[in-house]
């Protein structure tokens, strides 16, 4: 890795988390194609090194979440539970199975883009209202886990850390994001550990370009280890209704990036 592309890689984990971090997101799922496209970490190392990212990111927003109090309470628990054990199911997939990525871009571009339209219209819609509007029902543990591990194989195949699909789908469902957020950073920073993991004791096996680029996950997760503390301190002074728009606009970028993926 040369200087140039340690810093590059540094101020794009530095810009990305400062924005995804108050709502959640590891900001893996945005440095997966800058990796890919600018950085050439070919496939399917570009897993690994993506996971890599979040394990050095992860600390900067979770040290602030925890000072605050944010880490308590029984979702980030419920969230662990589930993405722990589906990414190394997704890791052991993404290596002997290799699944296309066409499908897995369908598929989050299906989800994501209504539900990032519908977060951002009723946030909108119920910021010009004077009268409270009714949620949807709450989500029970044993479906929040559920999802949790269906996020899990997908973080393990694809390399994302999960907050970036876990933050919609739960805030969607009526929790606020100052609840969601700290729980799925805390989800994703595990997952993320026991899946960069996995690939290395799967790289000892197998051939190919399986374990993570070491230098380049570094100097990215350093960049968004100072991102995401920063991101975390900016979270309390933003109101719910500027969050849930922040939200809703990320997702709807996601989505759209592999919509645009999927078509060239």
């Amino acid at each position: 890795m040369t200087w140039s592309t340690g810093l590059l890689g540094f101020a794009a984990g530095l810009l990305i988390s400062v924005v995804t971090a108050p709502v959640g997101v590891s900001g893996a799922v945005f440095l997966l194609p800058v990796q890919v496209s600018v950085l050439g970490v070919p496939s399917p190392a570009v897993t690994p090194t993506n996971l890599l990212y979040n394990v050095v990111a992860g600390p900067g927003a979770l040290l602030r979440h925890h000072r605050s109090g944010g880490l308590r309470g029984p979702l980030t628990r419920l969230l662990v539970l589930g993405t722990v054990p589906g990414v190394v199911v997704g890791a052991v997939i993404r290596v002997f199975a290799v699944p296309g990525p066409s499908v897995f871009r369908l598929l989050i571009a299906v989800l994501l883009l209504p539900l990032g339209g519908w977060l951002c219209l009723r946030t909108l819609h119920r910021a010009a209202r004077t009268a409270p509007a009714r949620d949807s029902p709450a989500m029970s543990p044993r479906a929040i886990t559920r999802l949790a591990m269906a996020v899990g194989v997908a973080g393990g195949i694809y390399g994302i850390g999960g907050g970036s699909l876990l933050g919609p789908i739960l805030v969607g469902r009526g929790m606020p994001v100052a609840k969601v957020a700290p729980a799925a950073l805390a989800a994703t920073f595990v997952t993320s550990v026991v899946g960069a993991g996995t690939y290395a004791l799967l790289s000892l096996t197998t051939t190919g370009d399986i374990a993570p680029y070491w230098s380049l996950g570094l100097a990215c997760g350093l960049g968004g280890l100072c991102g995401g503390y920063l991101g975390a301190r900016l979270q309390p002074r933003l109101p719910e209704t500027a969050l849930k728009l922040l939200l809703g606009v990320l997702a709807l970028g996601i989505g759209g990036l592999y919509a645009v993926q999927i078509l060239r």
